[in-house]
């Protein structure tokens, strides 16, 4: 069987914001002087559980209210390299959520300069290559997502694509149609979260109106026949999370997870943790439950890596050379 911890992947599916644990989260209060409203890391600990994507935010949002300057933006992001890194992530494509800090008042290049400084030092200390996606609250208005690419713009060294996340179901993409226009026109590629909560229509929208180059969660396009042959045809990649669509119950039980049929029917989905210091388990974790809880096979799970990598934004070269290290990892395997 498999040894999925150590298994080179890329991580597709990952809020920054969402990696903060809470005994980090009460070290920078601590240092900001920043009261939290819990008391102590366990009783934080016991709020999570959550019965729906909205329950998780209103927790989500303010264990962020800690974070103010460039040190703790750094902190936060070094903490979930080094947690990735014993996961086998060889490459992690990492979302964050810039209005949920400007609106507090921390300056955006605040939050880019900290998060970028401790990627570069990640690739030097662990190997871990990355690229950086900004992602528009859709629970905010066009408007607001608007003024925040402008604000973007200057970081574009910085960023590769513009994302979309946030409370889905009344959110459709649509409502940012003209924001992803003028993104892709200043050369950022586009992701969005659609099929979490919010129907199959909201996965036509992202592909039709946003173009998307790839669909974040996407669980309920299976309710479409017509739609997964498209993402099939076109090989659309999916970014899926176990444990988080678990754990918001978008499926009450892992063993209902269509991670398997998504496979079987040939989509290029892949596994990933998106906020895991909440939903109970980092890419690792996500790839071990998922596994047994669906009786993956080894080939099923090497897929799921593989299909990691084709779908990232890498260059060709360093993608081939990831997946050439993946094979080499396969070929050592015992024998299931």
């Amino acid at each position: 069987m498999l040894d999925v911890t150590t298994l080179p992947k890329a991580e597709l599916h990952l809020h920054i914001e969402g990696t903060f644990e809470p005994e980090l989260i009460f070290e920078i209060g601590r240092r900001n002087g920043v009261a939290i409203p819990y008391a102590s890391v366990e009783a934080l600990r016991d709020a999570y559980s959550f019965t729906d994507l909205q329950s998780f935010l209103d927790v989500y949002y303010a264990g962020m209210n800690v974070l103010k300057v460039e040190r703790d933006y750094y902190d936060l992001t070094t903490a979930y390299l080094r947690r990735a890194n014993a996961q086998g992530v060889r490459h992690a494509e990492i979302f964050f959520d810039p209005q949920a800090h400007t609106d507090r008042g921390v300056a955006f290049g605040t939050v880019v300069a900290g998060i970028a400084s401790a990627l570069r030092d990640g690739e030097r200390e662990f190997g871990i290559t990355s690229h950086l996606i900004m992602c528009f609250l859709r629970d905010q208005s066009a408007e607001s997502a608007m003024a925040t690419l402008e604000e973007a713009i200057p970081f574009r060294e910085h960023i590769v694509a513009v994302g979309l996340d946030s409370a889905e179901v009344g959110n459709p993409p649509s409502k940012f149609q003209a924001v992803f226009a003028r993104a892709r026109a200043h050369g950022f590629r586009t992701v969005a979260h659609a099929g979490e909560e919010g129907p199959p229509a909201y996965v036509w929208e992202a592909l039709d109106l946003l173009e998307v180059s790839r669909v974040d969660h996407g669980v309920r396009s299976m309710e479409d026949p017509e739609l997964v042959a498209r993402l099939v045809r076109e090989r659309i990649p999916l970014t899926v999370c176990p444990l988080s669509n678990l754990r918001l119950k978008v499926v009450h039980d892992l063993k209902d997870h269509p991670l398997k049929r998504m496979l079987d029917a040939g989509l290029v989905a892949t596994c990933n943790s998106d906020d895991p210091a909440y939903f109970g388990g980092y890419v690792g974790q996500n790839f071990s439950a998922v596994a047994a809880a669906l009786g993956l096979s080894d080939d099923e799970i090497l897929r799921l890596a593989e299909n990691s990598f084709e779908a990232s934004f890498l260059d060709d070269a360093v993608r081939s050379r990831y997946l050439d290290e993946l094979r080499a990892f396969a070929q050592q395997r015992t024998p299931s």
